[in-house]
């Protein structure tokens, strides 16, 4: 009877393998339309913003963050979609320049002046500025990490990249 429990065991690891690579296939079909569709939105985005702008004839400091944001969303979808490792680093990047376009929007929206600002503080300008400095530490802490335990070395030969915190 050992004959047949062997052959049922190999069917059962052929179908297992022969399932395992079906799934991979979709999970990765999935993954390549989906960041194809998260980078179209990103430009689609973008270029509407830019448009707005033009149509407006003018650009503020705001838009231009925007539009950085923008650029960061792109740049971290490509480093995904190019080593399938997700850059920390590039979400603080965005969250970074997303606090300091509000800020700025705060500050203009609000006129606030500085003289009146030390006098009577805003707190909704600290709460911001309290948040740019703590991602301004954890990129520092994120920098210091990888330089100092990274997860993979350079290849000596060519000098290439094999992490995704070496190529930002």
């Amino acid at each position: 009877m050992t004959g047949g429990t062997d052959r049922f065991e190999q069917f059962s690891h052929k179908a297992h393998d022969v399932a395992d690579k079906i799934g991979s296939t979709f999970v990765s079909g999935f993954h390549v339309l989906a960041l194809f569709a998260i980078g179209a939105t990103i430009v689609w985005a973008a270029a509407f913003s830019f448009f707005e702008m033009t149509a407006r004839g003018h650009a503020e400091v705001e838009d231009i963050l925007l539009l950085f944001i923008y650029l960061e969303l792109g740049a971290m979808v490509g480093i995904y979609f190019t080593t399938n490792h997700m850059p920390v680093r590039f979400l603080i990047y965005v969250a970074l320049t997303a606090l300091t376009r509000l800020l700025i929007g705060m500050a203009s929206l609000e006129h606030i002046d500085l003289a009146d600002a030390i006098q009577e503080p805003h707190y909704g300008l600290i709460v911001v500025t309290v948040g740019i400095l703590l991602l301004s530490i954890a990129v520092l802490i994120l920098r210091y990490a990888s330089y100092s335990y990274p997860s993979a070395r350079r290849s000596p030969a060519s000098g290439v990249a094999t992490s995704p915190d070496e190529i930002t």
